[in-house]
């Protein structure tokens, strides 16, 4: 459309509150590939569209260039039209809107409402009548907590499908994660106890949870079984935290310190803004998180993420008593809605509530500083932002010693905790060697075996040779588990994917974190095979508290048995399973 055609259909439209849409079309003209440009709102819709004859910026001329027309919904008030043009921008997402990326829920605790057999795990989307527990914003943490449970209460954590039938325990009870209530080994009213206990931790009391993981760490290590006793050891400091994160008073003596309050801090870079919020209850800060979105152009960027966040983050949701902002958002209908809500809008600028405006700017700088590549990997392949990443790659030498690496990486950083290896047949061909150790991995999360989460993108070290094999695993095995299998190719730094290719340049942010992932697959890789090549039995064995499961760890993270040697005490330490004793004893030997 140019400006006549703007003004031409302005004329057309109603002089009352509403919302207008600016629409393009396929090129055949149908209204079945109808595509939203922008979504807007006015309390007069005839004055503001024929504002658009004379476009405010090259942003918007674009966007105008672009519509074949304009669409509107009238409302009766101005709330009404902030609050449906909040939802309009969330169905469409509209390129020229600022609009809100990545909205993402956060981890839960669920226990399920069955009544013979209540099962726990962690979820974003809780059952009905399940009691749910959170959210937490550290999803590593989490999956720490609810392993630590079931190993000492025994809940379950399996499907219905695979819970009802069975003839005798799976795995899980033989691992001592569950005491299999499946065949009656536990009875009724002792695994509600099982649940109740559980439950009670959960509530906040980490003693329910935290004092049977020491007394069987103190067992552990009076028994001289060190490796366990430091397993337990560092499970057991995430349990004793876990209640305490983010316990900052918010604005502790003043007479508003126990009403929900949310701080909102924003980071503007480029086309990008980040918007922190802090969330506090009863004087405790209880969740943090960041959102993404289209940063505006022009003058007081912040002030119009401010206001396009507030209704867009809100409509949906139930508003705290107070929000407290870094500076005012500046739109009038945006601070009636608030009023007619009874929310209390505030910018403090000394005291404790500066404080926490503070703390928000720093997590959003932060964010925005560091980059979203998780978003940018989500929005270059078109899926949910991926959590949580694993990698997979294979090595040997001339089809000798053939093993596979499982590495995985949460939120951007690696989960060392969650990382496996396999030993593969010996064949030199290095597709059938990666169709076996994906298939392994399929396999193992079907049947229930792997007792990590399903990855959302499974990274394959290779190129298109590599990725169909890895399809075929996935596929034979039945695994619907990640959004998105891919490869990434080290010579040629190129994304395979099932349908393309894709070259993204050097800088992009979402090749730099798939090329963290593939080196570490390929590190952890190589590393094992060396140790199947080194003549370790004199050096490692036969050490106090270092057994054939440590010893490959501690070759595995150094690489070779003269890795161990040069490595510092701390270094030792920070291998799982090796105690401050346990890490001078080694360092002495060597």
């Amino acid at each position: 459309m140019n400006g006549d055609e703007v003004r031409a259909r302005a004329s057309e439209l109603p002089a009352e509150p509403g919302v207008y849409q600016f629409v393009a079309r396929d090129p055949d003209g149908t209204a079945d590939g109808e595509r939203v440009l922008y979504v807007g709102k006015a309390v007069d819709i005839r004055d503001r569209v024929r504002s658009y004859g004379d476009p405010r910026s090259e942003r918007i001329a674009g966007m105008v260039a672009r519509a074949d027309d304009v669409t509107v919904a009238v409302t009766d008030t101005e709330t009404q039209a902030l609050l449906l043009e909040a939802n309009l921008v969330k169905r469409h997402q509209p390129r020229y809107n600022v609009r809100l990326k990545d909205d993402k829920s956060y981890p839960l605790v669920q226990v399920t409402s069955h009544r013979e057999a209540p099962r726990i795990e962690v979820t974003r989307d809780p059952d009905p009548g399940a009691a749910a527990f959170g959210p937490y914003t550290d999803k590593g943490d989490v999956e720490t907590v609810v392993k630590a449970v079931r190993s000492v209460y025994g809940l379950r954590g399996c499907s219905e499908h695979k819970y009802r039938d069975r003839e005798r325990p799976c795995l899980d009870y033989e691992m001592g994660l569950c005491a299999a209530p499946c065949t009656g080994a536990i009875g009724e009213r002792e695994y509600r106890e099982a649940v109740e206990s559980a439950t009670r931790f959960f509530e906040g009391e980490t003693g329910a949870l935290a004092d049977p993981l020491r007394r069987e760490m103190e067992a552990a290590a009076q028994a001289e079984a060190f490796e366990r006793a430091a397993n337990l050891r560092d499970r057991l400091a995430v349990v004793e935290g876990f209640h305490v994160g983010g316990g900052a008073a918010v604005a502790a003596g003043d007479a508003d310190a126990g009403a929900s309050t949310d701080v909102l801090g924003v980071a503007v870079e480029g086309d990008a803004a980040t918007v922190a919020r802090l969330h506090a209850e009863g004087g405790q800060l209880v969740e943090r998180d960041q959102h993404r979105l289209d940063a505006p152009q022009g003058e007081d960027r912040v002030a119009a993420v401010l206001a396009a966040f507030l209704v867009q983050y809100y409509a949906e949701r139930d508003l705290p008593e107070r929000i407290l902002l870094p500076e005012p958002h500046g739109d009038d209908e945006v601070a009636a809605w608030l009023d007619a809500a009874d929310v209390a809008v505030g910018v403090p600028g000394a005291g404790r509530e500066a404080r926490l405006v503070e703390l928000a700017l720093k997590n959003a700088h932060r964010r925005a500083g560091g980059g979203d590549e998780l978003g940018a990997l989500a929005d270059a392949l078109g899926v949910r932002r991926p959590e949580r990443i694993e990698g997979v790659d294979v090595s040997h030498a001339q089809g000798r010693e053939v093993v596979g690496s499982n590495v995985c990486f949460v939120d951007g950083s690696a989960e060392t905790a969650d990382y496996r290896r396999k030993k593969l047949d010996e064949e030199n061909d290095d597709y059938a060697n990666m169709r076996r150790l994906v298939g392994w991995r399929a396999e193992r999360a079907v049947d229930g075996r792997d007792d990590r989460p399903d990855p959302d993108v499974l990274l394959v070290d290779g190129g298109r040779g590599q990725l169909d094999a890895a399809l075929d695993a996935v596929e034979a095995a039945g695994w619907d588990g990640p959004d998105a299998v891919i490869a990434l190719a080290k010579d040629e730094e190129v994304v395979v994917t099932p349908d393309r290719t894709y070259d993204w340049g050097s800088d992009a942010p979402q090749l730099h974190v798939l090329q963290r992932v593939r080196d570490e697959a390929h590190r952890f890789a190589v590393a094992y095979h060396r140790t199947l090549r080194d003549d370790v039995t004199t050096a490692l064995d036969g050490i106090t508290g270092v057994g054939p499961e440590l010893r490959a760890r501690l070759l595995g993270r150094f690489g070779s048995v003269a890795g161990v040697r040069q490595a510092s005490v701390e270094d030792l330490r920070d291998v799982a399973g090796v105690g401050e004793a346990t890490a001078e004893t080694i360092a002495k030997r060597l």
